[in-house]
């Protein structure tokens, strides 16, 4: 039985040592926002925060993190309020979507080590793949993300508006 820590809350496998972390979480613990792209790590579709440090999921298994802290998209933040989760909304990065939530946590990793990077150091530590290009406005948001962690952004986004409170409910 493998044990570690999930989004804060303690866990406990009772799978194959050998399994990736990317099959636990999404199949046994059903947090499917961290994504399969390539299962080779080059993607990095499915990285997550493993005791501070951005890691592809999929190239870990369950036995080598043993008693350590991992966090994923949803255990970042409530209500998509990180600043790298609203720099990433307000400047529009996502378009097909899918490795959006690698790249989130690959950002929010750096600005964790690093409160001031330069367009070099986000693109140096943010080596996730996109098909859509979305690169400029990438660099561009956790530029603004460094900004609004640091309490220097006047123009901050708002925190988004939970989706369900926006419908009102038929009578």
């Amino acid at each position: 039985m493998t044990r570690f820590t999930v989004n804060n809350q303690p866990v406990q496998y009772k799978l194959d040592a050998s399994t990736p972390l990317l099959w636990a979480l999404r199949d046994a613990s059903n947090l499917t926002g961290t994504k399969y792209g390539c299962g080779t790590g080059d993607c990095g579709a499915c990285t997550v925060d493993i005791d501070g440090a951005a890691v592809r999921s999929c190239q870990v298994t369950i036995g080598a993190i043993e008693g350590s802290f991992v966090t994923t998209i949803e255990g970042l933040a409530e209500n998509r309020a990180h600043p790298v989760q609203r720099a990433f909304l307000a400047a529009n990065v996502g378009q097909c979507g899918y490795c959006i939530p690698g790249m989130v946590m690959a950002a929010s990793a750096l600005l964790r080590k690093n409160r001031n990077p330069s367009d070099e150091d986000i693109a140096a530590a943010i080596t996730n793949l996109c098909r859509c290009g979305i690169y400029p406005r990438l660099i561009e948001a956790v530029g603004r993300a460094a900004r609004l962690a640091r309490g220097e952004d006047d123009n901050a986004p708002e925190e988004p508006e939970d989706q369900q409170t926006a419908v009102e409910p038929e009578t």
